[in-house]
């Protein structure tokens, strides 16, 4: 007789089913978003939370770092709003049109949904899937297949966020910016998910924040949990992407002060034909942050700059994990991500390009590097190449280490004192990724961070 080996269900993955088992009929959409949300459910229950035994997530574990599951956030009241304005605050450099959530929920009182540019249409994720949106099915999980399963239970969970269409040939005077402000009262999860289509021939950046209140903002790292360290506020959080042909699309994320103990972000994004794309993920708030992109390239003649900075102290923990799928032939793509680690903090880079059997003419480059502060700061660098086809220029390479002490010297004998020199140099190490960014005001707002990240330090 052979006895069935079922895997010991974790307290987060009975959380979660009994949570869902609760919710799922007071979730937006029924009919096709309800069996959407069904079948991925059952895809998380099949494979559980991922843990280090699966590759893409062996240097995060969630099994370990996620305890318990912490319940819906509620639609914000009063009291949440308030804080949220108060946080809403450090965002006001950015200057974009800007659409609010907090906790999840859209409030249009904070946003900027009156007189939209032509070709502009944004509308709210939860009446889109309680409406049963026929273009949104057609899109939602389709652009980016994957297995992940963050994405399948940011699926089934998903409530509201942001649809949002450019139309063919639009050009948007300013970026658009969408901002996750975590305001409750009480530890929650937040499962939010958003939907960008990009017309032929239109141009748009794209601005999204995720911040919030500090007080619930521990820091861990898996081999040293402890219950008293348990994270308080969960966020897991998708964005679906599509850029047209001949499109020129930005994508910036930060990831700030309040973003989530636990925070969990996916990028799923399809770029067309002769198109330009650049993405870049700015990391400087959370305990457990990973930030995963898939990115596919599905027509011919694109150039795309992904492109990333951290900057992490205490025990913070950061995971970037990009997938640059080069399916079609004549495409370049750069990728540059660069840490900056103090203290006990930890950063994680697992980078992949795949070049497809008939992406002939493929050149393709990606580099790492990590700045270690302090003999007790870790970085895991696992750049990796794929390719399945032999006219190509593709390369990686990781680096990691401490201050140049001959330019620590250099600086120092002209009278800069020892803490302004350090500043100087990780401003100059940090810079080369930002400078990447081509709107002006938001590449100083993101430098402005850095150096209050390096005041912060003392």
């Amino acid at each position: 007789m052979n006895a069935e080996v079922r895997p010991i269900k974790t307290a987060a993955e009975t959380a979660l089913a009994q949570s869902f088992a609760a919710v799922k009929g007071a979730l937006p959409g029924a009919g096709a978003v309800g069996a959407l949300r069904e079948d991925a459910f059952r895809r998380f229950e099949t494979e559980g939370l991922p843990h280090r035994r699966v590759e893409e997530w062996k240097y995060t574990d969630l099994r370990a770092l996620m305890r318990d599951a912490k319940p819906l956030a509620g639609v914000p009241d009063a009291a949440a709003k308030a804080r949220a304005k108060d946080a809403l605050a450090m965002l006001d450099a950015i200057e974009a049109r800007r659409i609010v959530f907090v906790d999840g929920a859209l409030v249009p009182e904070f946003s900027d949904l009156s007189g939209l540019e032509a070709g502009l249409t944004v509308s709210s994720m939860a009446q889109a899937l309680a409406a049963g949106d026929r273009d949104l099915l057609a899109h939602l999980g389709r652009i980016v297949p994957t297995d992940d399963v963050a994405v399948a239970l940011n699926t089934a969970f998903m409530g509201d966020g942001a649809v949002i269409q450019v139309a063919p040939g639009a050009a948007l005077a300013q970026p658009i910016h969408l901002v996750f402000v975590n305001a409750g009262g009480a530890p929650s999860s937040v499962f939010a998910r958003s939907l960008v289509v990009v017309g032929k021939g239109a141009r748009a950046m794209l601005v999204e924040s995720h911040i919030g209140s500090t007080a619930s903002e521990d820091q861990v790292n898996e081999d040293q949990v402890s219950e008293d360290q348990v994270s308080e506020d969960q966020v897991n959080t998708v964005l679906e992407l599509k850029v047209g042909d001949e499109a020129h699309v930005d994508h910036i994320k930060i990831t700030g002060t309040g973003a989530g103990a636990l925070h969990v972000s996916t990028l799923m994004a399809a770029i067309g034909a002769h198109a330009r794309f650049n993405e870049f993920l700015f990391t400087t708030g959370g305990a457990v942050v990973r930030n995963q992109a898939f990115v596919r390239f599905d027509g011919e003649g694109t150039i795309a700059g992904i492109r990333g900075a951290s900057l992490l102290k205490g025990r913070q923990h950061a995971d970037t994990t990009l997938l640059a799928d080069h399916a079609t032939a004549d495409c370049t793509s750069r990728e540059v991500f660069k840490s900056v680690l103090d203290e006990e903090g930890r950063s994680v880079f697992q980078g992949k390009i795949i070049v497809r059997r008939h992406a002939q003419k493929t050149d393709a480059k990606m580099a790492t590097h990590a700045l270690l502060l302090s003999e007790t700061a870790e970085a895991d660098n696992k750049p990796e190449l794929e390719i399945f086809a032999d006219d190509v220029q593709c390369g990686h390479g990781a680096t990691s280490g401490a201050l140049d002490e001959d330019l620590l010297f250099y600086l120092k004998a002209r009278g800069i004192p020892a803490k302004e020199a350090q500043a100087l140099l990780i401003q100059a190490f940090v810079g080369e990724a930002v400078e990447g960014i081509e709107h002006a005001g938001l590449r100083d707002a993101l430098m402005d961070h850095v150096v209050a990240w390096l005041e912060a330090r003392g």
